[in-house]
């Protein structure tokens, strides 16, 4: 199904980002994973690409085996990184044939070990560029990426968020954001991409924290911010793994809780390939219907 439908048909969605594993006990590890994931109802789940294109034979084995063995609706995730324009339609052919009817289109990160990204030689510059190829020659539903606390390489604000109106120029369907900690950031970005013209859907991304560590790197890469109070709180914690994993799952709670309470389409969670935490926070919000407003009585 295409997620452009379930956006128009069904109000919140949720969804769920994996990636592919490195080995045969990998892909056990995760179909285990998907499996007590699927009583929650996920509008689809996306198989990510690996820096510089290194999955992306299995991104595309992954995406075909999940779709043909669950049911699932399944979004590949394809970047420019590492590719001929000609490579890329091999593998969007392949997509096509497989039945997978959802992309998100990407730039990608420079490789490892160097500072800046280059197109390859006959190769995409943009996401952009990727997205209007997309349009041109193939039927997918194309999802592109924002960043509610701005693109790292962007010059500013105004600059990331004229390179994101080119995407929806170029014909991408929806968004998904970055991950991001402080919902007030999430939104401003949203009232600043609805004054620059942008008007698809746009679901927050999500990741709930269960390892101090590793939320530093990911958020130091990609230039999202803790929230102060939540840093304390953690480093507090730092040397308790489980009190982490606490925090973090009942911090993601409360964040999705007030986003779906604004009134977003749906949230996506960056699983990094488990369960238990997104399960725990996803049981908790169909339980509690958290989303619906709360409605005064009436005398």
């Amino acid at each position: 199904m295409r997620i452009s439908d379930v956006l128009a048909t069904s109000r919140p969605i949720f969804s769920f980002e994996f990636f592919p594993p490195k080995d045969d006990d990998g892909a056990v590890h995760l179909f285990e994973t998907i499996a007590t994931l699927l009583p929650l109802r996920p509008a689809f789940i996306s198989i990510t690409y690996g820096a510089g294109g290194s999955t992306r034979e299995r991104t595309v084995s992954l995406a075909k085996r999940v779709q043909a063995e669950t049911g699932l609706t399944v979004m590949a995730h394809v970047t420019c990184v590492g590719s001929t324009r000609a490579e890329l339609r091999a593998l969007f052919d392949d997509l096509a044939r497989a039945g997978i009817e959802n992309v998100l289109a990407l730039r990608g990160d420079p490789p490892k070990g160097t500072e800046r990204f280059e197109a390859p030689p006959g190769g995409f510059a943009h996401a952009n560029e990727m997205i209007a190829m997309l349009k041109r020659n193939y039927d997918f539903c194309v999802g592109a990426a924002c960043y509610p606390e701005t693109h790292v390489e962007a010059p500013s604000d105004d600059d990331d968020l004229r390179a994101l109106l080119a995407k929806v120029e170029a014909g991408a369907d929806f968004l998904i954001s970055q991950l991001f900690f402080n919902n007030d950031r999430y939104a401003d970005f949203i009232t600043r991409a609805a004054d620059a013209g942008i008007r698809i859907p746009i679901l927050p991304g999500l990741m709930p924290i269960t390892n101090y560590q590793q939320v530093a790197r990911f958020t130091s890469a990609i230039g999202a911010t803790i929230p102060p109070k939540l840093l304390r709180e953690l480093e507090l914690r730092r040397d308790d793994p489980k009190a982490v994993e606490d925090l973090g799952v009942a911090y993601a709670a409360v964040q999705a809780t007030e986003l779906l309470q604004r009134g977003v389409p749906g949230v996506h969670f960056y699983t990094l390939n488990r369960s238990p935490a997104t399960r725990a926070i996803v049981s908790a919000l169909i339980a509690a219907s958290a989303w619906r407003p709360n409605f005064a009585a009436h005398p």
